[in-house]
């Protein structure tokens, strides 16, 4: 799965603030994920988000 810093990307599961979808921030063996609804970060690992994102 090919994702860039700086692309919007969709999860399955919602944030508690409700919004689903998240800018990359940092690529490589995890990523940083930054909240477009609240703007929190969190880092996840990539196995962990390439599961969980909502394909179109």
């Amino acid at each position: 799965m090919d994702i860039q810093v700086g692309q919007i990307i969709k999860l399955k599961k919602q944030h508690p603030c409700g919004s689903y979808e998240w800018e990359v921030l940092r690529t490589g063996a995890d990523f940083r994920l930054k909240c477009q609804g609240c703007g929190h970060q969190i880092m996840v690992p990539r196995k962990t988000v390439e599961k969980s994102i909502k394909l179109k």
